[in-house]
């Protein structure tokens, strides 16, 4: 093998890493950091597409509040999708 294609390797090894490997621990992290900074009176919406409101935070779950006749659910927090209202309309 001669210097060019081992150069030529290492920079498809390079570009692979910060194109597809380094943002998705970047992801990974921000996702981490948002779940652990949940809190009482949140707006959350999970990975299944339920809104609601955090009405009691524990360990490893959560008890979300639905719509007008507060029915509570418990999540685990890692169903969690994004935190603040999700809108659907289209604009």
């Amino acid at each position: 093998m001669d210097y060019m294609t081992i150069i030529m390797l290492v920079v498809m090894i390079a570009i692979f890493y910060f194109m597809l490997i380094r943002p998705e621990n970047k992801r990974k992290k921000a996702a981490e950091e948002m779940r652990s900074s949940l809190a009482v009176g949140d707006v959350i919406t999970s990975i299944g597409g339920i809104v609601g409101t955090i009405c009691a935070v524990k360990e490893n779950t959560i008890v979300i509040e639905t719509g007008a006749d507060r029915v509570r659910i418990e999540f685990t927090k890692w169903a969690v999708s994004s935190k603040g209202a999700q809108s659907t309309e289209a604009q």
